[in-house]
Parts: structure tokens; C-alpha cells; sequence
């Protein structure tokens, strides 16, 4: 940005703020305004640290068999409920919800109250969350899909109320959400003193990592897990430029009517995540959330929602959050009425045939209107402008590599 530019990123000092101050520094930011003088003069190193973390943290703009515990008292939902409500997005009728770029969406089905991921700022979680009367203190489990930005900004709130609430995140080596490596992943040499030697030569056998929020009761999942009866978590490695190696996980629920799937930002593809779940059950019945296609251009656009479509016979989806607007108009045409409008507030029934439900005496639109796109678009010039950077950072590194 130019001394005197008008600052585009739209509020990213508040979105910033609902993230830890220790992870926004490690990534070489300060929480105020992403001001001038860091980017007129900061070091290449340290540009191009900032923006492997925000690709790493936005791209905008991380464990083994799960034990099921009990449910906190008072969590317990009404077990005949089958919903999606849409706590977080950047489009949506007007109310008393506040659109911002980011996603949350609060399941409940089989008796489970799950909440799924938390918002890029925790004030408009907790606006948001208290306009559809959600209580946030009563749920059974959280699901983190990834470490962006976007999507864990909501997480310091959420541990002011429920501070103990098992969280589901992806397991990374030294990530965000903690994690652990044996002490045999380093090479050693016995030659050396014990003074030179990492833990005077006997390290222990589990090496544990702290994470961005001490206490919070995390649980890292590493591979494809079935955490509750009947609920899943797809564990797929993102093979995307700018995204490259960044985990993922999507909540896939098997119902009686197929599978139900709620993906947070799909960098991994959303083809891959559907296939992953179509392992478990072939019939691919709701698919809800970010498809990642934001950027796309109308060919990759177009074979995946040919793939939806004809290979795993998706039945109904409800694309939100980085889906894209020529996505969200693609996937209107080829599913026609079975393109649910996802826009923020929204909550969908569950079912043979799901269907949003009016809440607050709002319309449910059947699909996006001007109003919606232009939320949208406000929302986008943050993810658009890393994205520019994150293409150059990637471009200059490769140039480098072949002329050293």
C-alpha cells in the first residue's frame, strides 16, 4: 500500500484483534492498522513472512481415534432436531446479524449441539450469536476446520463462555492449536556435551507444543474420524499454491438420507472432501459451507460442479462464504431449486428434502439478490489483495530457486 492509499483491508484491526496478539506478531503484523510503514519498509523476509502466514492464516485473506465424552450439563439438544443455522458470513438479509468475511454455523443433529468454527471476531460471533438466540455456553463440541484467520477469530470469545468445551482441530506440526512430535524427529550426535545437547541429551519421548490458547481443551485429529455415532470428521492436506500442506477438517454427518456435509473453506478441494465422505456413504445428500472457488475461473468452475453433479450425484447444497459469486451462480443453474440460499442467519431443516427455515419473520430468498452480492463484494477486498501478494511471494521464490 502507497503512503496516502486509502486502506482497503475494511476493518482487519478489529478481525485482527479476535485472534491471539502472540500469533498475529509471530507473523510479523502489529494489531493495529496493517499501517504503511510496514509495508513500505519492512525486510523481504519479514514481507514474506507475513504473507505465508496470512495464505497460511486467510489464504484471505491447524488426532487419531477421538474419545467421546459425556456432554457438559445443560448441552443436551433436543435429539429429534435436525438443523444448520448460519452464524457467520458476508451476505444476508438485513436484521440484527452483522455480515463480516468469515464463517460459523451452529449443527444440531442426534442430540449434538456442535458449533463449526467461530468468525473472524468474536464481537460479531457474539451479536450475531445472540440475535438467532443461540447460547454458545451450551454445546457438546467444537470443530476448528483450519487455522485461518477467518475462521478461529471468534475463538477467544467462545472460551469466555465456555472455556472448557472440547475442540476438535487439525493436527499440525507446531500449529496454532498446539500439538506433539516424538523426540525422535530430530538427528542427535552423542559427541557433543550435555551442555550443547537439546535437554542435556534425554529429551523426553513426546515433545509437547503450546498453543495460541493455553487451556483450551483441544483435541487434534490427524486423519479421517468418526467422533460420535454416525458423526465424522474428514481429515484431507491441502494441495493448493498459497495453500500448500495446510490441514483441514469437514463435519460429515451420516443420516438416513445420505450424507450431510459442512465445509469450512475446502482448500484441499471440495471434490476431494466430497469423495472422502462418499467413502463412507455413497449417497452424497447436502453439502454445505465454503467450496473455495472464489478466485476460479468459469473452466474450474464448471468441472466441479459437473463433478458434484454427475459424479456424486450431490442432491442439495447450500454454498456460502469463499463458494464465489460466478460459483454461487453456476451452482444455481445446474441444481436449480436444490441450491439452497445460504446467506447469513439462514437456518436450514434437515431432511429428504432440506429447506430453510423464516426466522425473526425474515423471507428466506430462494437465491442471492443484488443486496447479498454487494455484502459479498464489500467483504472481499482483504482475501483479494493477500491472494495478489501470496502469487507474488510464491512467484519471486520460485525465480530465486532457479537462479540462485
Amino acid at each position: 500500500m502507497r503512503a496516502g492509499e486509502r486502506d482497503t483491508l475494511g476493518g482487519a484491526p478489529a478481525r485482527m484483534a479476535a485472534v491471539p496478539r502472540r500469533v498475529w506478531q509471530g507473523a510479523g503484523l502489529t494489531t493495529g492498522r496493517v499501517n504503511d510503514a510496514t509495508e513500505r519498509k519492512e525486510t523481504t523476509m519479514k514481507a514474506k513472512s507475513w504473507v505465508a502466514y496470512f495464505v497460511s492464516a486467510l489464504a484471505m485473506l491447524i488426532a487419531g481415534c477421538a474419545a467421546t465424552t459425556s456432554p457438559p450439563p445443560g448441552a443436551r439438544a433436543d435429539p429429534s432436531k435436525a438443523q444448520i443455522t448460519v452464524l457467520y458470513d458476508a451476505f444476508g438479509k438485513s436484521s440484527a446479524m452483522q455480515k463480516d468475511w468469515g464463517y460459523a454455523a451452529l449443527i444440531e443433529y442426534g442430540g449434538k449441539r456442535i458449533l463449526f468454527d467461530t468468525g473472524n471476531n468474536g464481537d460479531i460471533l457474539a451479536q450475531n450469536a445472540k440475535a438467532k438466540g443461540i447460547d454458545l455456553s451450551k454445546l457438546d463440541f467444537v470443530v476448528m476446520s483450519h487455522r485461518h484467520g477467518d475462521h478461529m477469530g471468534g475463538m477467544a470469545y467462545l472460551l469466555s463462555v465456555n472455556p472448557k468445551v472440547k475442540i476438535y482441530a487439525p493436527k499440525e506440526g507446531f500449529g496454532v492449536y498446539g500439538g506433539d512430535l516424538p523426540s525422535t524427529f530430530y538427528r542427535k550426535d552423542a559427541s557433543l556435551p550435555p551442555e550443547q545437547r537439546y535437554y542435556d541429551g534425554a529429551p523426553p519421548a513426546l515433545m509437547r507444543f503450546g498453543a495460541a490458547w493455553p487451556g483450551a481443551n483441544f483435541e487434534l485429529i490427524d486423519k479421517t474420524t468418526e467422533i460420535a455415532p454416525g458423526i465424522h470428521l474428514i481429515a484431507l492436506v491441502s494441495d493448493k499454491p498459497g495453500t500448500l500442506e495446510l490441514r483441514e477438517l469437514s463435519l460429515a454427518i451420516n443420516t438416513p438420507d445420505g450424507m450431510v456435509i459442512v465445509v469450512g473453506c475446502s482448500h484441499p478441494g471440495i471434490d476431494k472432501i466430497v469423495a472422502a465422505a462418499a467413502a463412507i456413504n455413497p449417497r452424497i445428500h447436502f453439502v454445505a459451507g465454503g467450496f473455495h472457488l472464489v478466485v476460479s475461473n468459469d473452466q474450474e468452475i464448471e468441472k466441479i460442479v459437473a463433478t458434484l453433479r454427475d459424479t456424486f450425484k450431490v442432491a442439495f447444497v447450500a454454498p456460502g462464504h469463499c463458494t464465489g459469486e460466478p460459483t454461487f451462480t453456476a451452482l444455481k443453474k445446474t441444481f436449480g431449486d436444490r441450491n439452497l440460499y445460504a446467506g447469513l442467519g439462514t437456518t436450514f431443516a434437515l431432511g429428504a428434502t432440506p429447506r430453510a427455515i423464516a426466522g425473526g419473520g425474515q423471507h428466506i430468498p430462494a437465491a442471492m439478490d443484488e443486496r447479498d452480492f454487494e455484502s459479498y463484494r464489500a467483504a472481499l477486498p482483504l482475501f483479494l489483495r493477500l491472494r495478489l501478494l501470496a502469487q507474488q511471494n510464491a512467484a519471486g521464490d520460485a525465480a530465486q530457486a532457479a537462479h540462485p
